[in-house]
């Protein structure tokens, strides 16, 4: 769907620098119909070096002529470029926020016109093709706005759709500030190998492709984790025995706890 479509990035950080990338890599949008803008000369030439997309300063100049239009600022700058680019955002043309804790209604109060918006929620991994990304349409927003959003998104890992923005604030809590937790698990995990005698690089490595095999396991075998953890659990073996360690010290409730208290502060940082 995104055959000869342009695509303007506002934006071109972490975030926007991983969508770009991703789009250029795997050949779904070719660099001549994707642009992106920074807030100064120095970094939008670099951002252009690095990415081999054209980079400005401008946003109106950005937004002129583009089908899609992803919003990639910090929340915080949101309402900011909203303002400058308002008046020239065409009905025609869709607008993608990134922007954590931002609502979709406060994106089409700001804009005042029916112009169709999809909100995203990517997380890091995206950065290497492996992200999570959740899509929630807004008021205007059509099927086949979705489906662009999608195809945008799949580029740099896996897509899902809510239609309850609500859910918007647990989805940041779970699969945005999720690999956080992760990182603290693969960080434990390889500590207890060194502690037990593993170099740190080799533990490290161990730890880390493990969480990212078990992961695939789950999302390719559509099993449930409690089955797959079962058939890796033999009686009177090893893995029990960790396993009653990590429940002893709560690591369950521990991480239910994380989700919970995450998506409290996302719903405090709405807009």
């Amino acid at each position: 769907m995104l055959e000869g479509k342009k695509i303007a990035v506002l934006g071109v950080g972490m975030v926007g620098k991983a969508l770009i990338s991703g789009l250029v890599r795997s050949h779904i949008v070719s660099p001549e119909r994707i642009s992106g803008s920074t807030a100064h000369p120095e970094s939008a030439k670099l951002a252009e070096e690095r990415l081999g997309v054209r980079v400005i300063t401008d946003n109106l100049e950005l937004i002129e002529g583009k089908d899609l239009v992803i919003l990639a600022v910090k929340p915080k700058t949101v309402p900011k470029v909203l303002a400058e680019i308002k008046d020239s955002l065409r009905c025609e043309q869709l607008l993608i926020s990134v922007a954590a804790g931002i609502k979709t209604s406060f994106i089409e109060e700001k804009l005042g016109k029916p112009v169709p918006v999809v909100r995203a929620m990517p997380n890091m991994p995206c950065l290497v093709g492996q992200g999570m990304t959740v899509l929630c349409p807004g008021r205007f927003a059509s099927k086949e706005h979705l489906a662009l959003a999608r195809e945008v998104f799949s580029a740099v890992g896996r897509v899902a759709v809510v239609d309850d923005e609500d859910l918007m604030d647990p989805v940041t809590a779970l699969s945005g500030a999720g690999p956080a937790y992760a990182y603290i698990i693969i960080e434990a995990l390889a500590e207890g190998g060194v502690k037990m005698g593993l170099p740190r690089e080799l533990a490290t490595e161990l730890a880390a492709q493990t969480l990212l095999g078990s992961a695939a396991m789950v999302l390719e075998t559509g099993e449930h984790p409690a089955l797959l953890k079962d058939m890796v659990t033999t009686p009177a073996g090893v893995t029990i025995d960790g396993i009653m360690a990590l429940e002893e010290g709560g690591i369950r409730v521990d991480l239910i706890k994380a989700v919970m208290a995450a998506t409290e502060r996302a719903r405090a940082l709405n807009h």
